[in-house]
C-alpha cells in the first residue's frame, strides 16, 4: 500500500503541518516544565506535606513563573498565525505580490510556504482566465468595430450620397429642411466613426503608442471639453503589442471616468521611462471621491495583472484623483 507525496516534497523529510505544531508545543511546554523541576530540584525551597501556609506563596510565584515564560514562548511561536490571519482577510488576486515573510519559526515554515503558494497558483489562475477573457473582449471590439465600419458607416455614407442628389434636385422650399437631415446624417456617420475608433485603435497599430494617446486626448477634450496636459518623451523603450494595448485601454477607461465622474477642469496625461519601468499617469482636478470600485475599474486591475504591471489609484476628496500604471521593462520584442 502506497502513501502519495505531495509534488514538491521528499518522501519521509517533512512532517503534516498538524504534527509539526504538536511537536513544537509539546516541546516548548517540556522544555518550560523541566527548568521549572530543575531549579525547584536545587533551589533551597522545600514543600512540605501537608503544606505549610509559608510554603504557599513560593509554590504560586513558581507556578506564575512558569505559566508567564509558557505563555511567552507560546505566543511568540504562534505569532505567525496571527499575521497569516490578518493576510488572508486583506488578500485580493487583483492585488498581486502580497505575501507572508518566514521570519525563521522553525515548523511554521511548511504552512507559510504552502499559503504562499496557494496565492501563487491562484493568481496565475486568475490572470490566465483573466487573459482569455480579455482576449476575447478585444475580438468582439474589433469584430464589432469593423462591422460599423463596413457596413454601418457604408450604408450611412450611401444614403448620404443619395441625401445629397435629392437635395440638388429639390424644390426650393424643401432644401433648407433636407440640408438640416443631411448635416444629422453626417453627425451620425461621424459618431458611428467615432465609436469604431474607440473600439478599434487603428492608430494604435499605425502610428504607435505616444500618436494614439495624443488621439485620444485630443477626441477627450473635444467631447467633454476638460483641457489635456500632455507629457511623454519620444524615447520611451520599446514595448510588446500587448503592453501598448494595455496602457492605452487603461489610459482610455481613466479618462472616461474622469469624464463621467470626476467634475473636473483639468487633466494631466503622461507616459514616461522611470528606473526601469515606464509609467502611465492620468491625473485629475475632481471631486477624488472612489467609493466602490465598479467594473471598470476591475477591469484596469485585471488589465494590469496580465502583462504583470502595478496600478495605484489614489484618490483625496476635493483635490483629484491620480491613476498610475506602472509597467517592467522585461521581455520585450526586439
Amino acid at each position: 500500500m502506497y502513501q502519495e507525496v505531495p509534488e514538491g516534497q521528499p518522501s519521509g523529510t517533512r512532517s503534516s503541518p498538524t504534527q509539526a505544531l504538536f511537536r513544537r508545543l509539546f516541546v516548548l511546554n517540556g522544555l518550560v516544565f523541566t527548568v521549572g523541576t530543575l531549579v525547584l530540584a536545587l533551589s533551597p525551597a522545600t514543600v512540605s506535606s501537608p503544606v505549610l501556609l509559608a510554603e504557599i506563596p513560593v509554590l504560586t510565584i513558581g507556578l506564575a513563573l512558569i505559566l508567564a515564560v509558557n505563555a511567552f514562548l507560546l505566543r511568540a511561536s504562534l505569532a505567525p498565525l496571527d499575521a497569516l490571519t490578518t493576510l488572508m482577510r486583506r488578500v485580493d488576486l487583483l492585488r498581486s505580490g502580497d505575501r507572508l515573510v518566514d521570519s525563521g519559526n522553525g515548523d511554521l515554515t511548511n504552512l507559510i510556504e504552502t499559503f504562499n503558494a496557494m496565492l501563487d497558483r491562484l493568481e496565475a489562475e486568475r490572470s490566465a482566465s483573466s487573459g482569455h477573457a480579455l482576449a476575447a473582449q478585444e475580438g468582439e471590439r474589433q469584430r464589432i468595430a469593423r462591422e460599423l465600419h463596413d457596413e454601418i458607416g457604408q450604408s450611412l455614407t450611401v444614403v448620404l450620397l443619395g441625401l445629397k442628389r435629392a437635395v440638388d434636385r429639390a424644390p426650393e422650399e424643401l432644401r433648407e429642411e433636407l440640408h438640416g437631415v443631411q448635416e444629422t446624417l453626417r453627425s451620425s456617420l461621424d459618431d458611428v466613426g467615432r465609436v469604431a475608433r474607440r473600439l478599434r485603435p487603428d492608430v494604435l497599430e499605425d502610428l504607435g503608442l505616444l500618436s494614439a494617446l495624443n488621439a485620444l486626448a485630443t477626441e477627450f477634450s473635444q467631447v467633454s471639453g476638460i483641457p489635456v496636459v500632455r507629457r511623454s518623451k519620444p524615447d520611451l523603450p520599446l514595448l510588446s503589442a500587448e503592453k501598448e494595448l494595455v496602457i492605452y485601454r487603461i489610459a482610455q477607461e481613466s479618462l472616461t471616468n474622469v469624464a463621467r465622474h470626476a467634475s473636473a477642469t483639468k487633466v494631466e496625461l503622461s507616459l514616461l521611462a522611470e528606473a526601469g519601468t515606464v509609467v502611465l499617469r492620468v491625473a485629475d482636478d475632481g471631486r477624488g471621491e472612489v467609493r466602490q470600485e465598479g467594473a471598470g475599474i476591475r477591469g484596469m486591475r485585471e488589465r494590469a495583472l496580465l502583462i504583470g504591471a502595478r496600478l495605484h489609484i489614489a484618490a483625496v476628496p476635493g483635490t483629484g484623483t491620480d491613476v498610475r500604471l506602472i509597467v517592467p521593462m522585461t521581455a520585450e520584442r526586439s
